[in-house]
């Protein structure tokens, strides 16, 4: 899948406009900076709604979305704005996506080095870097694939990816994150995983017998899986592919 095809940029204007969004989204927005923030809107229950990037370019905010998910980000802020001195509107922004060396005026991606930079203006689209592999290698899930309504963003490793704030204050979601945040380890969630053949994105992981989980994106060997840990050994199937897990060494 290419890395920004059909990309959506919104823009949000207004006095309030820092204080509206630190009330809503899970990383910190109050410093007035261009640099880019990776950051998610959940439900009051705590669950995943979408991803997006934020940067500021004088008196405005952009968020860069994936443009399926657009219409109900925007709606979703518009009904939290009463009041508030914010107006949310369509941006003339397009972006496109590379690696290697960055343009002038490029913005490095803040959820791993491996995953390049992003050029807002004019141009559309990406370089040709094999996307699915980057993100397989660093594990970092994408939008539809791995990150599905209702899943739980710890469980997909914002933490690791610099998505989520625990010092910021409260946002829509926060409490039931925070709970989890201090849980002492999470049962299930996002890894990577060795896949010996291939298998359809979506497919369950089973093992004697059991479903262990579901396999998503896979390149050169491994993949990205959503895996319940307690069940997960280097011995499962998924559909025609071997699939092994081995979990990470713990520092010593």
């Amino acid at each position: 899948m290419p890395y920004t095809r059909n990309r959506h940029i919104l823009e949000i204007r207004g006095h309030d406009r820092a204080g509206f969004l630190q009330g809503l989204v899970t990383k910190d927005v109050s410093p007035a900076s261009q640099a880019l923030t990776y950051s998610a809107i959940l439900t009051p229950q705590g669950k995943f709604m979408t991803d997006f990037f934020l940067f500021q370019e004088d008196e405005t905010v952009y968020m860069d979305v994936a443009s399926s998910a657009a219409a109900t980000l925007s709606a979703r802020l518009n009904m939290y704005r009463l009041r508030a001195d914010v107006t949310i509107g369509d941006s003339a922004l397009n972006v496109f996506c590379g690696t290697g060396s960055a343009p002038e005026q490029a913005r490095q991606d803040p959820r791993d080095p491996s995953l390049g930079w992003r050029l807002y203006g004019d141009r559309s689209g990406e370089d040709g870097s094999d996307w699915t592999a980057l993100r397989v290698a660093a594990c970092i899930p994408a939008f539809e694939i791995e990150l599905t309504a209702n899943s739980f963003i710890l469980e997909n490793d914002f933490e690791r990816l610099h998505g989520v704030d625990f010092k910021k204050g409260c946002y829509v979601g926060q409490e039931i994150t925070a709970r989890m945040k201090h849980k002492a380890t999470l049962r299930k969630g996002l890894a990577q995983v060795r896949v010996d053949g291939q298998a359809p994105v979506g497919t369950d992981i089973v093992a004697a017998g059991k479903n262990v989980g579901v396999l998503y994106s896979q390149s050169d060997g491994l993949g990205l899986a959503y895996l319940r840990f307690d069940r997960a050994t280097d011995d499962m199937q998924a559909g025609p592919a071997r699939v092994s897990y081995h979990p990470p060494q713990k520092p010593s």
